[in-house]
């Protein structure tokens, strides 16, 4: 009678690192998943949490920008309202938290704060024409 092959240190080794990768691979999904989830269950309910960005009121080479949760463009900023020199700046948050505009829709930005001041600089002094 023949005793069963017994795996090597090696091949027991290459089996454990493949759990382990497939765990870390399963939790950090199932993070993603729940993070998004959170974000559109608050979109979708219209409260955004006690992580909602603060209000801000400040002048920005030249330029007073503003910002104020509840009263945005609500389909897109998730009632956040961006103003430079009084003109709303349509932004929107992203799944990722990040922020975007109408001015600068490609480079997103951690905060309103930040998205208005990039907008300040890509305006390079031009008004901020209203949107329709």
């Amino acid at each position: 009678m023949s005793r069963p092959s017994r795996p090597t240190r090696r091949q027991a080794l290459g089996a454990t690192a493949g759990t382990l990768a497939g765990l870390a691979l399963a939790g950090s999904a199932h993070a993603s998943t729940a993070a998004a989830r959170t974000r559109s269950d608050a979109a979708r309910t219209g409260h955004e949490g006690h992580d909602a960005p603060e209000a801000f009121d400040e002048v920005f080479q030249g330029r007073r920008i503003q910002g104020a949760p509840g009263a945005g463009h609500m389909h897109h900023g998730g009632g956040y309202a961006v103003r430079i020199d009084g003109q709303e700046l349509h932004v929107m948050q992203n799944a990722d938290g990040t922020w975007i505009s109408v001015v600068n829709h490609y480079q997103p930005s951690p905060t309103p704060r930040a998205i208005a001041r990039a907008a300040v600089v890509e305006l390079q002094g031009a008004a901020l024409v209203p949107l329709a």
